[in-house]
């Protein structure tokens, strides 16, 4: 198997499409501005929610469920690139987040 293609934060492109695998509570108190949100446990049931870009740039907290992610949707014929680091490695970059509440945070 080929390895895991994968990003850092710095080198996303700028119109890059970020798919947000994490759960409803995580991805409320902060998130990239305009990523696509579907918790990794939907993802089988809402292929056709997917962002229409190719790649599709995969994000969780840390790393680890988009990890998982991109390799599933790899193994299903999509052309998926790993976020490292996740939305602690977006916020410490100093990236915008946006949440539903008053503050935004990576929970």
């Amino acid at each position: 198997m080929d390895e895991m293609r994968e990003v850092t934060v710095a080198e996303l492109p700028d119109d890059a499409r970020i798919l947000d695998v994490r759960e409803n509570d995580e991805w409320a108190a902060g998130r990239a501005p305009g990523a696509v949100h579907i918790p990794m446990t939907e993802l089988p049931a809402r292929l056709g929610d997917l962002p229409d870009t190719d790649p599709v740039f995969v994000i969780c907290r840390s790393g680890g469920r988009s990890a998982r992610v991109v390799a599933w949707l790899e193994g299903n014929g999509f052309d998926a690139v790993n976020v490292a680091g996740g939305t602690l490695a977006w916020a410490a970059a100093g990236k915008p987040l946006v949440g539903d509440g008053d503050t935004a945070y990576v929970k």
